[in-house]
């Protein structure tokens, strides 16, 4: 009986239980009347309800793409990078299955790291298409940071292998591109297809500062990820900047731009 078992045990149960099998680990021990045993059917109650909360919020997160119910393929973009002294900017584009269920997708600044690589992983696996752009510091400078992440997110289109019916963008119009295009202001906190492209972008690039941080350790970037930190500042300063510092950023911190 439930009775028997030890708490710590049930315990234990608790924690490797599934989503899904909550609901069978409360009616397995709701009757038992051990403190410790009520407040754990209590968590697994709060779990139940904090995962139908969220489950709304995705099917809110859908709005965009429900507009579009003809449309096989809907493509959303975004990119990371635009504010960096260093580094590329990135931009990812991401098509999702109809009504995608993967849960927490969301703009990737406000998801931790850690939370940002286990949705890579998830999306990676679950997308019909993803793709990725990357616009280096050298083309950045020649053409501009504007340029270069609408340079970005065209690289991103094309290397989907599929063609979208339609693109949901964040904030932008990209030119030089004759699929339809929704720009939606915020739109990574408001589309589920925009917010699964932050987080590959983000991810992405997040891996290639940590790249650099070992080749030009005295800066930083593994922190950092090329934003202008104090540290990062008073380091280009010191040393002058590295062949991934973008010149026409820096000109205020270093003479060598």
């Amino acid at each position: 009986m439930a009775q028997e078992k030890k708490i710590g045990l049930i315990k234990e149960e608790y924690q490797a239980a599934e989503d899904t099998s909550l609901p069978v680990f409360i009616r397995a021990y709701e009757s038992d009347e051990r403190a410790g045993v009520k407040k754990l059917v209590e968590q697994a109650k709060k779990r139940i309800e904090k995962l139908a909360q969220e489950r709304e919020r995705i099917y809110r997160l859908q709005e965009y793409e429900r507009r579009y119910p003809k449309a096989a393929y809907i493509c959303g973009i975004d990119e990371v990078g635009r504010g960096p002294l260093a580094g590329p900017v990135v931009a990812g584009a991401v098509i999702l299955p109809k009504n995608c269920e993967i849960l927490y997708i969301n703009d990737s600044k406000k998801l931790s790291a850690a939370k940002r690589e286990e949705l890579y992983d998830t999306i990676m696996e679950q997308a019909i298409a993803t793709g990725i752009g990357v616009v280096s510091p050298e083309r950045i400078d020649e053409i501009n940071i504007l340029q270069a992440t609408y340079e970005a997110m065209r690289e991103a289109i094309k290397n989907l292998g599929k063609v979208p019916d339609i693109l949901l963008n964040d904030a932008v119009t990209i030119p030089l591109v004759s699929i339809p295009q929704v720009p939606i202001i915020k739109g990574d906190a408001k589309s589920i297809s925009i917010g699964a492209a932050s987080i590959i972008a983000k991810v992405t690039r997040d891996r290639m500062m940590v790249a650099y941080d070992a080749m030009y350790p005295e800066y930083g970037f593994a922190d950092n990820k090329g934003y202008g930190s104090a540290a990062h500042i008073a380091a280009l300063k010191t040393n002058g900047p590295t062949p991934i510092h973008r010149r026409t950023f820096i000109g205020n911190f270093c003479n060598e731009a």
